[in-house]
């Protein structure tokens, strides 16, 4: 509800610029355009946000474990991270936009390809936050454990994974955004449906109002999944 005043006063803003520039309507629909656009056209939008969800969801479950399993791994063992720290930063030296048409070639236009995107966009800030938190715990509680002589498993799990977690809860709620941006560069390089498909098809038609009806889609989408993994993590106290 916090959100719906300045919503409306961009809604506002952009109706009075229509009619005061006179813009041409495939270069910006007026709101109400977009709106008659949502209902005519919801059967396609419904069923390619179907699709894009999916690759949502899939990606980003599978980039979260990545990247817990990855951050977990830097934790236990030093030869590990010396071995993923390189990768990490490698993985973000290359735009995933760039690797997309190469994920394409090697998956297909299926769903896998708008997956594996997704993954990438994740991966890095889930094990990014979460190495940094597991290295925040205080030297001060890391020596008593040496002192009690904890196995570095109990060490992690007791001691270093709560100071961790706020980290990773940050990271989950920034994942939760990227992921849809995944996916849908995923689709503009190769698909036959879902969200950034039919942006694509729009764009090609003239159809300005389908494709604004479709950012509209993706926006609210977007807005869902965050507020559905913010809530998942208060839950849990993070």
């Amino acid at each position: 509800m916090k959100a719906l005043g300045p919503a409306l006063a961009v809604v506002a803003l952009w109706q009075a610029v229509v009619m005061l520039t006179g813009v041409p309507a495939f270069i910006l629909p007026a709101p109400l355009a977009v709106l008659r656009e949502l209902v005519s056209s919801r059967t396609l939008l419904l069923s390619s946000a179907a699709t894009t969800l999916a690759e949502i969801g899939a990606g980003l479950v599978a980039g979260c474990l990545a990247g817990l399993l990855a951050g977990l791994s830097t934790a236990l063992s030093d030869r590990i991270a010396r071995l993923l720290r390189p990768v990490l930063v490698i993985s973000q030296a290359v735009p995933v936009f760039a690797l997309a048409p190469i994920l394409t070639l090697w998956l297909g236009y299926g769903m896998e390809s708008k997956v594996a995107v997704v993954v990438l966009i994740v991966f890095f800030p889930v094990a990014s936050a979460l190495h940094d938190g597991l290295r925040a715990t205080p030297q001060a509680t890391l020596d008593l454990a040496r002192l009690a002589r904890a196995s570095r498993l109990r060490t992690l799990v007791w001691l270093r994974l709560p100071h961790a977690l706020p980290h990773l809860g940050a990271a989950l709620r920034i994942a939760a955004v990227y992921a849809p941006i995944g996916a849908v560069i995923g689709e503009w390089v190769g698909a036959s449906q879902g969200l950034g498909h039919l942006m694509l098809l729009a764009n090609a038609r003239m159809k300005t109002d389908l494709m604004f009806a479709a950012l509209a889609v993706l926006a609210v989408l977007t807005l869902a999944l965050r507020a559905a993994v913010d809530a998942l993590l208060r839950r849990f106290g993070l």
